[in-house]
C-alpha cells in the first residue's frame, strides 16, 4: 500500500533538499503525498475498530506536514526527509499518548508510540499513576504481545533522569520507570516490510499490542 515511488521520492529529496528541486518535482511529490494519505486514511479506519478514542479524528488531524520549521534551527533545509502520522485522542497536538507511524527510506521507518517528553504537570501525574499501579503497569509492558513487537520501553540516557524524582524512595520497585522522561516503544521496519502486502496488518497488530500502554498513560490525565 506504500508505493516504491514514495520511498524513491524521499530518497531523492534527501539528496536535493531545496525548494528549486522540490518545485521541479512537485508532481512526484503529489503522487507520494496522495499515496501516504491514502494509507493513513485506511489505517485510521482500521484503528477506530479497536480504539474508539480515535473515532473523531480525520487523516489531517494525524499527518504531519513535510515542511520543516526552520525558525530556531541551525539546519535550514526546508523539507523533512520522512513522512509521519500520529494518532492521538484529540489530535496530534494534544498532550495525550498515542500511536505513531514513521516512513523513511533505507530502513529508517518505524511504528510505535507512547508519550514523548511530556510537560512537568503531565509527567508528575503519570509517575504517580505508575507508582500507585505498578503491578498493572509492569504486566502491560511484560505482556507477550508487547514483547513480541517492542521488547521493552526505550531507555536512552537522554530520556532518563540521572537521579530519582523528588518524592520517591530509591527502594521503590518502580524506580527505573519513574526516572523516565519519555514513555515510548518503537519497532523498526525495513524497506521490504514497508513495501510488503501485509504492511497494514503488521501495523495494526503492532498498535494493538501498544494499546494497553496508551490507555494506561492517558488514564493518568483523565
Amino acid at each position: 500500500m506504500i508505493s516504491s515511488n514514495s520511498l524513491i521520492f524521499l530518497k531523492n529529496l534527501k539528496k536535493n533538499n531545496n525548494k528549486e528541486w522540490f518545485e521541479a518535482n512537485r508532481e512526484k511529490y503529489m503522487d507520494a503525498k496522495n499515496n501516504f494519505e491514502e494509507f493513513i486514511t485506511i489505517l485510521l479506519k482500521k484503528m477506530v475498530l479497536f480504539d474508539s478514542d480515535l473515532k473523531d479524528l480525520s487523516p489531517k488531524d494525524c499527518i504531519f506536514r513535510i515542511n520543516r520549521d526552520v525558525r530556531f534551527s541551525k539546519d535550514k533545509t526546508p523539507y523533512k526527509i520522512s513522512r509521519s502520522a500520529s494518532f492521538n485522542k484529540a489530535g496530534k497536538k494534544s498532550i495525550n499518548a498515542g500511536y505513531y507511524f514513521h516512513l523513511q527510506p533505507d530502513g529508517n521507518s518505524f511504528v510505535g508510540g507512547g508519550l514523548w517528553m511530556p510537560q512537568s504537570v503531565e509527567l508528575k501525574k503519570l509517575r504517580q499513576e505508575i507508582d500507585y499501579c505498578f503491578p498493572e503497569f509492569k504486566k502491560i509492558i511484560s505482556a507477550a504481545s508487547f514483547k513480541k513487537y517492542y521488547r521493552e520501553l526505550e531507555r536512552e540516557e537522554k530520556q532518563m533522569l540521572v537521579n530519582i524524582p523528588k518524592g520517591y524512595h530509591k527502594e521503590n520497585p518502580a524506580v527505573d520507570f519513574l526516572r523516565l522522561k519519555s514513555f515510548v516503544a518503537t519497532r523498526n521496519m525495513s524497506d521490504a516490510e514497508i513495501l510488503s502486502s501485509d504492511l497494514l496488518d503488521q501495523t495494526i497488530q503492532s498498535f494493538k499490542a501498544l494499546m494497553p500502554l496508551i490507555k494506561f498513560i492517558n488514564r493518568a490525565f483523565d
